[in-house]
């Protein structure tokens, strides 16, 4: 089946609003409250749970509030009443911290409080307090180095992290948080030896690291050197390019301006080393308190909205958004990503709209037509969509391996377009900038098994993306596919029987086993799964093949199996 992704810059995770370390007992909290129901805690509590697990934090917060009134030693509710008023931003959160010292959000909600009120031994003193282990192990010494140079003790705020910064785990966020600290504390020579060791062990360019490092190089007379480290970053991430401009117009300035800024991009590092390893629980805990500390903090709010949007709570991303300030440098990378939510509420005009005031603005900018042809292609104006992405084409001059889905996405808007030469060349091209991407691979070799052509070659392709996604219903389906056009039935049936495990919504997948059921003899199982293809939004095109089958059997399928002597 052909596999056309998204838009690329949908979010990535499941949002669960209930802390991993809340450790509550759903059961248990139901019980307790069923015990003391007097004014309905037990309704409160299911309807907290709910809306929680609904993304209504404040409804969850009030209903476990209204259920902790009954029975408010109980640690279970405690626990679920503190972490839904602290995501929900209630002021009650804090009071509910000081009864949960083996909380680590609790701890470090409390540390923050002393951080705003510039209580620095008391921060020391709540952040010496989370565990020495698991990942708040890895915030731990960061915290306590920023309470510490609130406090004026930037000599001791380095001797904190001396030991990490010579050791090899991490070492480059360490070093990135003493040179900072170095920085602010005015001992430039160690600053600027902190600040290499930081560049020298990230691994490669990244946000928070490059504005960091270009505001301390422009600092330092260091201009060239500067407008370098963030014009990197679009090479890393072709995304950033249309901010590139504006961050390095304001390069000089500092991003990181004291210990509370510094606490806040600590909490956001985790965050998204979180974020990659699909943990959203503490993620959306963190990222909570980094906006808490500082609100301007754009990236926080761009991760933030990509999980809202993975959890499908797109106004709350959108909200997460529409606070970035139109001067911030970051400003027109969140007008794509509001573009691109828009676009996922079935607002496609707002989102064409936006992208052409974006496109005035940025002509340069290739992620821009890129988009309009991702919004164009969703809607199937595959033309359009072809034009958008020359557009974008023309504007990124020799393509990298970065390019890839650029040529990926025009290669399914041509195919889709009866522009098949072009169509294959752009998903060549796309491979060759990427040679393993199982999902080029699968279209391209899908797309060569529909038209019959070269076939023992479509085989290799899609076996190589099948060993890269052997769980992908579209890819074990397209495997399925091009077995039965070589006439091999019984391998057919047995990877279309697991693609249907794999993908049992997809109306392709279904028709597909239908037409290796009728190749077997097995005509009854056969329509079975033809009629059930149709009841799966088929696209028009289908349904008629569908009826087709339906209604002719042998005669239709003959068309779509060719070669396999077994419907003949």
């Amino acid at each position: 089946m052909q596999h056309a992704r998204s838009l690329r810059r949908a979010a990535l995770l499941v949002l669960s609003l209930l802390s991993a370390c809340a450790a509550a007992n759903p059961s248990a909290g139901v019980a307790v409250a069923r015990r003391h129901d007097v004014s309905g805690a037990a309704a409160a509590y299911l309807i907290a749970r709910y809306a929680a697990q609904s993304g209504d934090l404040a409804t969850a917060s009030s209903e476990f509030m209204r259920a902790l009134a009954v029975d408010p030693a109980n640690k279970a509710l405690q626990q679920e009443a503190f972490l839904t008023a602290l995501l929900a931003g209630r002021p009650e959160a804090t009071e509910l911290a000081r009864d949960l010292p083996l909380n680590p959000a609790a701890d470090l909600l409390l540390g923050d409080e002393a951080v705003k009120a510039g209580q620095w031994a008391e921060a020391q003193k709540q952040f010496a307090a989370l565990p020495a282990n698991g990942v708040t192990d890895l915030l731990r010494p960061i915290l306590i180095a920023w309470a510490e140079q609130g406090a004026g003790q930037t000599a001791a705020a380095l001797t904190t992290l001396k030991p990490l910064v010579e050791g090899t785990r991490f070492r480059g966020v360490y070093a990135l948080h003493a040179a900072v600290i170095a920085d602010l504390g005015g001992d430039i020579p160690q600053a600027g030896r902190l600040y290499g060791i930081a560049q020298a062990s990230s691994g490669g360019p990244n946000l928070a690291l490059a504005r960091v490092l270009a505001s301390w190089q422009a600092r330092q007379g260091q201009t060239a050197a500067a407008q370098a480290t963030l014009a990197a970053l679009a090479t890393a991430n072709p995304d950033l390019a249309i901010a590139i401009p504006g961050l390095q117009a304001k390069a000089a300035e500092r991003q990181i301006r004291g210990p509370a800024d510094g606490v806040a991009e600590a909490y956001l590092a985790l965050a998204a080393a979180l974020h990659v390893q699909d943990s959203s629980e503490f993620s959306a805990i963190l990222l909570h308190l980094a906006l808490d500390l500082q609100p301007n903090l754009t990236p926080a709010r761009l991760l933030n909205a990509e999980i809202y949007q993975t959890g499908n709570h797109l106004d709350r991303a959108l909200a997460s958004l529409s606070a970035v300030a139109g001067s911030d440098p970051l400003a027109p990378l969140v007008r794509l990503r509001v573009a691109a939510l828009r676009s996922r509420m079935d607002d496609n005009k707002a989102a064409l709209g936006d992208l052409a005031q974006l496109a005035r603005q940025f002509p340069r900018a290739a992620d821009i037509p890129s988009m309009q042809g991702d919004i164009q292609r969703i809607e199937g104006h595959f033309s359009d969509a072809v034009a958008a992405y020359d557009r974008a084409v023309a504007l990124i001059g020799t393509p990298g391996p970065q390019n890839w889905a650029l040529f990926y996405d025009r290669g399914i808007a041509l195919e889709r377009a009866h522009q098949w030469p072009r169509a294959k060349a752009d998903l060549q091209t796309a491979l060759r900038l990427s040679p393993n991407q199982p999902y080029v691979l699968n279209y391209l070799g899908y797309s060569m098994t529909e038209r019959g052509e070269n076939l023992a070659e479509a085989h290799k392709l899609i076996e190589r993306a099948a060993e890269q996604r052997p769980n992908d219903g579209a890819i074990i389906d397209s495997l399925g596919w091009v077995e039965l056009r070589q006439g091999n039935v019984k391998g057919a049936v047995r990877l279309l029987e697991r693609a249907v495990e794999l993908d049992a919504e997809d109306s392709t997948v279904s028709a597909h086993l239908g037409d290796a059921y009728w190749a077997a003899g097995r005509k009854l199982e056969a329509q079975f799964q033809w009629r059930r293809s149709l009841t799966l939004k088929p696209d028009p095109e289908q349904v008629a093949k569908l009826r087709a089958r339906l209604r002719d059997g042998n005669l239709s399928l003959r068309a779509a199996v060719p070669v396999n002597k077994a419907v003949q």
